[in-house]
């Protein structure tokens, strides 16, 4: 997988360098790395819908209401709960309930490790189903109501018969 040599490095060959820099600094910035945590973070983010989630999570630096990640994500309810749940587990994201809506956001970054992997999904782009998970959600949020989501889901096609 890369380039050939002599040709130009392929957007896979950035990200490779790119993780694996980072991965460097989990090393070099942390005094005792959880390796523990690590491996439940990084198996939660295993999966592509989760990953999406945390993904918009990061590089909005906002709290997202299930439904918000429905419509944006352009995933079943069930999907994206079942997803927020498994990554809750993983102390990865934690919800705030406000009246019928929760919202999530991403844990704080307590140490180094976790700030580094904050930072290492936020820079996840740079292909159009990324784009299109932003643009979505943009979208979604200038539907709110003084800062908070009140319509629920928006996409027909996505809800729960």
């Amino acid at each position: 997988m890369g380039s050939e040599p002599g040709l130009a490095p392929t957007h896979i060959d950035t990200v490779n360098s790119d993780i694996c820099a980072t991965l460097q600094l989990f090393d070099e910035r942390s005094n005792v790395l959880d390796r523990k945590w690590l491996a439940a973070a990084f198996k939660a983010l295993s999966d592509p819908t989760r990953l999406r989630i945390v993904r918009l999570l990061a590089a909005n630096q906002a709290q997202l209401c299930v439904c918000e990640l429905v419509d944006s994500l352009q995933e079943r309810q069930y999907t994206i709960s079942r997803g927020l749940r498994l990554l809750e587990q993983a102390g990865l994201v934690e919800g705030e309930k406000d009246g019928r809506w929760v919202y999530y956001s991403l844990v704080e970054a307590d140490s180094s490790t976790r700030g580094l992997l904050h930072e290492l999904v936020a820079s996840i782009g740079g292909d159009e189903a990324c784009s299109l998970d932003q643009e979505r959600l943009h979208k979604r949020m200038s539907l709110r109501e003084d800062g908070r989501c009140r319509v629920g889901i928006q996409t027909e096609s996505l809800l729960e018969a």
